[in-house]
C-alpha cells in the first residue's frame, strides 16, 4: 500500500503588520514528524527542519569571547539562536529585540513550542521593536548577534538593507565592549557585507573580521549559510 501524503501547512495564526501579513504554520515532514514555519509577507522566512547555523551562529559568537555576560540577539524568530545563547551558563543578562509583536505574543501564548523557556527566561529582556532602536550607544554588549533577515542580496523586507549598511555596522561595533564580538547570519555567502566590515575594522582599528561557511542538507537541497564576525580586542 503507498504511504500516506503528508498533510498541507497548517495555519496556527495571522496577522496584518505595517511590513505585511505574518503567519505562523505547522507541517508534518517528510519522517512523520511536525514542523513550525513562519511566513512574513507571503515569502518563507524559516522553519524548525534545520536549524544547526542558526545555532551556531549563537556558540560562535559565545566562543569568540571570553565572558559574554550581556549579548544583544536582533531577532526572536523561532527561538533557537536564543535558545542556544540562554544555555550558555555565563551568559547573565539577554536583550531579544524582535520588530513583530505578533510573533511576541504567540511566544506568550504558547503557539510556538520552540519558543518555551525563551520568553519566560528571567535573564530575557524583550524588546518588541527594530533591532537598530539598541543600536545607539546607550548600552554595551559582550556579544551582538544579528539574525533578522537573510542577508543583504536577499532581503525580505527592504527596510532592512540599512542594518547592514556602514552606519547601522559602525554603531554595533561601537558598542561591543572589550574582547567582544559581532556575528551576523545570512542565508548565503555576503562578500559586499565581508568587504564593509573589514573596511570598517581597517577605519577603526582593534578589530578582527572572519567569515564562515556552512553547507547543511534540507529536505534534498544543499545549501550554504554564512556567519560574519567582528572580533573586538581585549
Amino acid at each position: 500500500m503507498p504511504s500516506a501524503r503528508p498533510e498541507p501547512a497548517r495555519t496556527l495564526a495571522r496577522a496584518t503588520t505595517p511590513r505585511g501579513d505574518i503567519a505562523l504554520r505547522c507541517r508534518e515532514t517528510q519522517g512523520g514528524g511536525t514542523a513550525y514555519e513562519l511566513i512574513v509577507g507571503g515569502v518563507f522566512a524559516m522553519d524548525t527542519i534545520d536549524v544547526s547555523t542558526e545555532v551556531e551562529l549563537a556558540r560562535l559568537g559565545l566562543a569568540a569571547c571570553a565572558q559574554p555576560r550581556r549579548v544583544l540577539v536582533g531577532g526572536l524568530g523561532l527561538g533557537f539562536t536564543a535558545r542556544a545563547v540562554l544555555e550558555d551558563p555565563r551568559v547573565a543578562d539577554v536583550v531579544i529585540a524582535e520588530i513583530e509583536p505578533a510573533l511576541v505574543g504567540w511566544a506568550g501564548d504558547g503557539l510556538v513550542p520552540t519558543l518555551t523557556g525563551v520568553v519566560g527566561d528571567p535573564r530575557v529582556r524583550l524588546h518588541t521593536g527594530d533591532v537598530a532602536d539598541l543600536l545607539t550607544g546607550d548600552e554595551t554588549f559582550d556579544v551582538i548577534l544579528l539574525d533578522v533577515d537573510n542577508g543583504p542580496s536577499f532581503l525580505v523586507h527592504q527596510d532592512n538593507s540599512s542594518l547592514y549598511a556602514d552606519p547601522t555596522l559602525a554603531r554595533a561595533l561601537a558598542q561591543l565592549a572589550p574582547g567582544g564580538a559581532l556575528a551576523i547570519w545570512a542565508a548565503q555567502p555576503e562578500p559586499g557585507l565581508l568587504a564593509r566590515l573589514a573596511a570598517l575594522a581597517d577605519r577603526l582599528g582593534g578589530l578582527e573580521v572572519r567569515e564562515i561557511a556552512r553547507t547543511v542538507e534540507r529536505e534534498g537541497r544543499t545549501l550554504t549559510y554564512a556567519t560574519y564576525q567582528a572580533l573586538a580586542a581585549g
